[in-house]
């Protein structure tokens, strides 16, 4: 997949939560395997493909029953990660197409006695409106990353956060 665009590399509903998970603790191919209900195989290959184009790092290795495993994790927090820049058109659409899909899979597990917030938008608004909102989605996001932690921990809460912002064609006023 040499010169695949990272988007393009995440665009896959399994991927997708392996990130998610990845980004609060360290597992192995089999932990994520168990935590996602898919076999070992599809959760090795799909780790393969993600470190193969830097989306995982190996975070150690665990002892087991004889055997050493490595152990992933999603580097959220590194500076300068590729956010698309470098993406072509198909390669957002595959993503945001596989990111709909997890939602749609997300809200079937939706609290619904619990709150939540759905928004949309295509509008016009002033360039600082947009740096300013564009500055928060920013924020919220690194915050819930960081204070991810492994599925089932006891104390925190499953959330999901989904979010798609840009810029659009059309021309400036």
């Amino acid at each position: 997949m040499a010169g695949t665009s990272s988007l393009r590399v995440v665009a896959h509903p399994v991927r997708l939560r392996m990130l998610s998970v990845l980004t609060g603790t360290a597992m192995s191919a089999a932990d994520l395997a168990r935590e996602l209900g898919i076999s070992h195989a599809n959760a090795s290959y799909h780790l393969r493909q993600l470190a193969e184009h830097g989306e995982v790092v190996v975070a150690g290795e665990q002892r087991i029953r004889g055997g050493t495993a490595k152990l992933y994790r999603y580097p959220h927090e590194a500076e300068g990660a590729d956010t698309g820049v470098s993406a072509t058109t198909e390669d957002r659409v595959q993503y945001a197409r596989a990111v709909a899909q997890e939602v749609e899979r997300r809200l079937v597990d939706r609290a619904p006695d619990r709150q939540s917030l759905m928004a949309d938008l295509e509008g016009w608004v002033a360039p600082e409106a947009w740096e300013r909102a564009a500055a928060l989605v920013r924020e919220a996001s690194r915050l819930l990353h960081d204070a991810n932690r492994p599925p089932g921990t006891e104390g925190t809460t499953h959330i999901s956060l989904s979010v798609v912002a840009f810029r659009m064609t059309g021309g400036e006023q």
